[in-house]
């Protein structure tokens, strides 16, 4: 119970989400699949986005997250499950932990299947060259070594509060596809955030 009470005062962030209900598993799907794809997660179900604990019945919640998870997840997502009673109330924590067969999709709707990263407390729509990203790196979303230009990224964010691809392109002398792929493999391993809700979008330290 403590540890639960612990985990809501956090709020939502990359590895924690909440939801009052689970109703449609192609929602929620999404929100699997971008824990998956990136470092895991834990979705604590019967709690609002504010906070406050509304309970569930686990096993209705439960029938609908399977079915999300292995017909609208491909490939499927592994879910555990951990049921927690607080004040009388059911919350059910849903393990997501962080997969090694990335990049999984989620069936948005028939024959359209679309991948997702955790940024924050968002799941956000991936690009192909993301999901090739995702192929490509090794699993654990783990520091690794950089090379002189993802070193430069983070040398000119010690001095400035933020960087555009435009910005980052002219800094490195690089063309389009490089230096998004660079910056997308400095999210992926934690050394960047992106902020995509923007007229532009742009990156900052984490």
């Amino acid at each position: 119970m403590e540890e639960l009470e612990r985990l809501i005062l956090q709020g939502e962030n990359d590895t924690l989400d909440f939801k009052q209900r689970v109703t449609q598993p192609e929602k929620i799907a999404r929100t699997l699949v971008s824990f998956a794809n990136t470092r895991g997660g834990r979705i604590l179900i019967g709690v609002k986005d504010n906070g406050t604990i509304s309970g569930i019945d686990p096993e209705e919640e439960k029938h609908t997250l399977q079915q999300a998870a292995d017909f609208y997840c491909d490939p499927p997502v592994l879910v555990h499950y951990e049921e927690i009673e607080i004040d009388d109330r059911m919350v059910l924590v849903v393990l997501v932990p962080e997969s090694s067969q990335k990049p999984h999709y989620a069936k948005v709707k028939e024959d359209d299947w679309r991948g997702y990263v955790r940024v924050q407390d968002t799941s956000v729509q991936t690009s192909k060259m993301v999901n090739k990203v995702l192929r490509e790196e090794a699993p654990a979303f783990e520091q690794i070594p950089l090379d002189r230009h993802e070193l430069a990224v983070l040398d000119y964010l010690r001095l400035s509060p933020r960087i555009t691809l435009r910005q980052f392109m002219k800094l490195a002398n690089l063309g389009e596809r490089r230096a998004y792929r660079i910056l997308v493999k400095l999210v992926i391993h934690g050394y960047l955030r992106l902020h995509d809700k923007e007229v532009e979008e742009y990156y900052t330290l984490s």
